[in-house]
């Protein structure tokens, strides 16, 4: 892999290596955030009528090639580069786009904002959410982040939270009823609505110190407007967009794309997340957990896919050390989430070589495959971080 300078911080740069490319290949990073900086760069390719392909992998590594331009996102890799390093790669992208004359689209930047854990407004993102206050696009109001009109869905199957009643749809309807809340929620109902989420998320009976902090990601979401939203709130069209980058990577890049999804493409999208989500929340609830030296282990029988989803929900909610780390023997498999950056991806690639796997990630995050004892491989994994 050749290690470059991010283009990050010059998106002029970038747009002047697009502008001439005969194609152009993207690879993302399967995290939310390089799903929507990707999208954000290929509709800007579209319209400028440049073929593209774009495709989403857990390590990106691009094949460099004479006749076409490869372009990572969420990965500071190859010759051209939007790393997602400091400040999301949507951020970034939407300034590529915009250098290359395009209109993007703000609504899924900022999607791309919130998936990356940052907050609309912030970390270069002032322009996008500018871009959608002005033409309406999203509103700030109380309330919860969540795709769907259904609150007990959304409030079980999303990964913006940790509840009691997360993975658990009717548990999550018995919690709405006791509030009384009017079928067309006004300020009030979104009012008591947030309380709820905020004081169940802080008080679960294993919650950690961090969780009182981390529910606040998906408070006062950003309502969003318009027939070509494809979700109530920019809150869950991150939630949604981050789960479909590992859980059904082909749904993702062609919502992200869509100017206008279908109702089918919608639907597929929702179906996808939710499955996700809850596999997610009940691996978490099912596991075996472990305190050591710097970091929580939480052992599970959940998928790859759905292990590094595991371990953000441990490290945001219930992990007390500053990383958590989601391990599956039945996987041969293992994830982990960090509070700031620790070097994770090459700790994990290089733990995961001596085991026979591979291993890859960002300093925040990372997952890998092995073939060994997985408490061996945990052990490991904490000794070389």
């Amino acid at each position: 892999m050749t290690e470059t300078a991010s283009a990050d911080a010059a998106p002029d740069a970038l747009a002047g290596v697009l502008r001439d490319a005969p194609f152009v290949r993207l690879v993302a990073r399967d995290d939310g955030d390089s799903l929507a900086a990707a999208a954000l760069l290929a509709r800007a390719l579209r319209a400028r009528s440049t073929p593209f392909q774009a495709r989403v992998a857990a390590d990106p590594d691009p094949t460099p090639s004479e006749e076409d331009v490869s372009v990572t996102v969420g990965a500071d890799a190859g010759p051209h580069a939007v790393a997602g390093e400091g400040r999301p790669a949507s951020t970034t992208a939407f300034a590529v786009a915009r250098e290359l004359g395009a209109d993007p689209d703000p609504v899924l930047a900022l999607a791309g904002v919130v998936a990356a854990g940052s907050v609309p407004g912030t970390d270069g993102s002032g322009d996008a959410l500018a871009a959608a206050e002005r033409t309406g696009r999203v509103e700030r109001r109380p309330g919860v982040a969540v795709p769907t009109a259904d609150l007990a869905d959304g409030l079980s199957a999303s990964t913006l939270l940790r509840l009691p009643y997360s993975g658990e749809p009717e548990s999550a309807r018995a919690a709405l009823a006791e509030l009384s809340l009017p079928s067309d929620l006004d300020a009030d109902a979104h009012r008591r609505l947030a309380s709820l989420v905020a004081v169940d998320a802080a008080t679960a009976p294993d919650a950690s110190r961090r969780a009182a902090t981390a529910v606040e990601r998906a408070l006062r979401p950003y309502a969003t407007d318009g027939d070509d939203a494809p979700f109530a709130t920019v809150g869950g069209y991150a939630d949604v967009l981050d789960a479909l980058s590992r859980a059904a990577p082909g749904t993702g890049i062609a919502l992200a794309l869509a100017d206008e999804p279908s109702d089918g493409l919608r639907t597929a999208a929702l179906d996808a997340w939710r499955t996700h989500g809850l596999a997610a929340h009940r691996a978490l609830a099912g596991a075996t957990t472990g305190r050591y030296d710097g970091a929580t282990v939480v052992r599970t029988d959940a998928s790859a896919a759905t292990l590094p989803t595991v371990a953000r929900l441990a490290r945001d909610y219930l992990s007390p050390e500053p990383i958590a780390l989601a391990l599956s023997a039945e996987a041969g498999a293992l994830a982990a989430a960090a509070t700031e950056p620790v070097g994770l991806g090459e700790a994990l690639r290089t733990v995961a070589a001596d085991f026979g796997g591979t291993g890859w990630g960002t300093p925040t995050r990372g997952a890998a495959r092995f073939d060994g004892d997985a408490t061996e491989v945990a052990a490991a994994v904490r000794g070389a971080l």
